[in-house]
């Protein structure tokens, strides 16, 4: 071989080696893999997740159709029982009397229908008897009515109170169940790559961000129905005071006793 051949024969060599540098062997292939595109959206995300932290994401979805539902009925139930007892209560304001109020409730289920049931009866059953214990005697029986009735009204709520306040850790615990899951995959495969890390973390916090859309919505709609209840609570509470007016007043008394003897 010739001097001058030499640095040819060389520099195709080189040439080569560079070539045979470029084409893809066992690492890249496994880089490539693992930059593969993968499905991040929530729902691709909920699907390639874990079996537990899967069960996590749909308890919150369900906790978080819980609360809705709750808050419809509930805003459907208060603008009823409300539109109802301020019509009674416009009534108790006005100039009648208790056995008037009593016929026009009877046969009725709503609050303040009971509130004034409950006093009539009371009124019956005393009779001529009144005595320093009378009005004890009705304020004893609309306190327990007024009870009963806020009772009813407010059921279910606690519900939202506890989803509220469970929710954001239960999606807490989905999160670090991924987490650690994902830390098992990085260790199983051998790499760090933020490809092979990022999915696994981010199918991990998709819980907690679920925990969170459960219990902001819950806490927000229990301190609007807790207002909205308190508010219906002063309603019969004003339906109440107006009743034990109305059994304070000698005629309305003497009334009521006509009205029964009629019966």
């Amino acid at each position: 071989m010739s001097d001058t051949n030499f640095p040819r024969l060389l520099k195709s060599e080189a040439l080569v080696a560079a070539c045979l540098s470029l084409l893809p062997g066992p690492g890249f292939a496994a880089t490539a893999d693992a930059l593969l595109p993968r499905n991040l959206s929530p729902w691709g995300m909920f699907v390639n997740a874990d079996i537990i932290v899967q069960a996590v994401m749909i308890g919150l979805a369900l906790a978080s159709l819980v609360s809705w539902t709750i808050w419809l009925a509930k805003t459907v139930e208060l603008a009823r029982a409300n539109r109802i007892a301020r019509r009674r209560l416009r009534l108790l304001e006005g100039d009648t009397t208790l056995a008037r109020v009593e016929g026009d409730s009877r046969g009725e289920n709503d609050a303040v229908a009971q509130i004034v049931q409950s006093a009539a009866r009371e009124a019956s059953l005393s009779g001529d008897l009144v005595d320093d214990g009378y009005k004890e005697r009705i304020a004893l029986r609309l306190e327990r009515v007024e009870a009963a009735m806020s009772r009813r009204v407010a059921r279910g709520t606690g519900v939202l109170a506890t989803i509220g306040a469970t929710a954001p850790f239960v999606g807490l615990f989905g999160t670090v169940w991924g987490i650690m899951n994902a830390f098992i995959g990085i260790s199983e495969a051998h790499t760090t790559n933020l490809a092979v890390v990022a999915p696994g973390i981010a199918e991990a916090l998709l819980a907690t961000a679920m925990g969170l859309v459960a219990a902001i919505p819950a806490v927000v709609i229990y301190n609007h129905l807790a207002r909205s209840i308190a508010g219906y609570r002063a309603l019969l509470t004003d339906a109440s005071a107006q009743v034990l007016l109305l059994i304070s007043r000698d005629g309305g008394r003497r009334d009521w006793r006509i009205s029964r003897a009629a019966e």
